[in-house]
């Protein structure tokens, strides 16, 4: 990785006062950018994993605190078992080829889904991972790997409802924190800005508790294409905007 710039946010001409402290992306187009040049399904995932390497180096740069990216859905499963296989291969790879880079960086990897569902190389090699980065903090790169939305919050309802059938709880105590502390990742914030590539205008089953109040963006790049340049235009057009949380714009400014 390179060495991150000392004014990166400012040089791009953002405000580095306002830059989202957590960016969520969903990272969609690599079968089509694939297809496009005629090649196979798993070329595009290839150049997929390079535009996570070049993000999270922005991530850096930009001091973003925690980048989520949407690595590997539930739903996913039911994709030919070809390219399944090869999309597990490349994450067990980029978990051990790129860990000592993200560990001299200060990058602290963590995943959020039904990790006991991944295959044991998988597992193992993300477990390593996870472990050598722990005490970092200078970014939290949370890999959604064999993530659902739903499936985040009925796990979330199981474990609630289990401790209440304990004793552990009352009905009356369950309100929105109590929720959010029972998600895959309760320590992160949630996310303030929202990257969706390759024009898709849907959610797609993406952090639908933590979103709630998150800003939008959505570009036609697919997520191989996706540069520097578009994560500060995201980023930027993240900055005009008011957040009001359903307040009224005079009440927030």
């Amino acid at each position: 990785m390179r060495t991150p710039a000392k004014n990166a946010a400012r040089d791009a001409g953002l405000d580095p006062t306002r830059i989202p402290k957590h960016i969520a992306i969903i990272m969609d187009g690599n079968g089509r950018w694939a297809r496009q040049r005629g090649l196979p399904r798993l070329a595009g995932h290839v150049q997929g994993y390079a535009t996570v390497r070049a993000m999270v180096e922005s991530a850096i740069d930009l001091r973003v605190q925690a980048l989520t990216l949407y690595t590997f859905s539930s739903e996913n499963w039911s994709r030919p078992k070809n390219e399944v296989d090869g999309i597990m291969r490349l994450i067990a790879h980029a978990a051990r080829n790129e860990l000592d880079e993200l560990h001299e960086n200060g990058v602290r990897v963590i995943v959020s889904g039904r990790f006991d569902d991944l295959p044991e190389d998988v597992r193992a090699e993300l477990r390593h991972e996870m472990n050598v980065t722990k005490d970092n903090n200078r970014l939290i790169l949370n890999l959604a790997i064999n993530y659902g939305g739903r499936t985040e919050i009925v796990d979330a309802v199981r474990a609630i409802a289990a401790k209440a059938a304990n004793g552990e709880l009352k009905p009356e105590e369950v309100d929105d924190e109590l929720i959010s502390a029972h998600l895959y990742s309760p320590h992160l914030p949630d996310p303030d800005l929202l990257i969706r590539t390759a024009g898709e205008l849907r959610i797609s089953n993406f952090l639908l508790w933590q979103i709630a109040y998150t800003e939008i963006w959505v570009t036609d790049v697919l997520w191989p294409d996706f540069s520097e340049n578009d994560l500060i235009m995201a980023i930027s057009d993240y900055q005009k905007r008011v957040r009001k949380f359903g307040k009224t714009a005079d009440q927030v400014v």
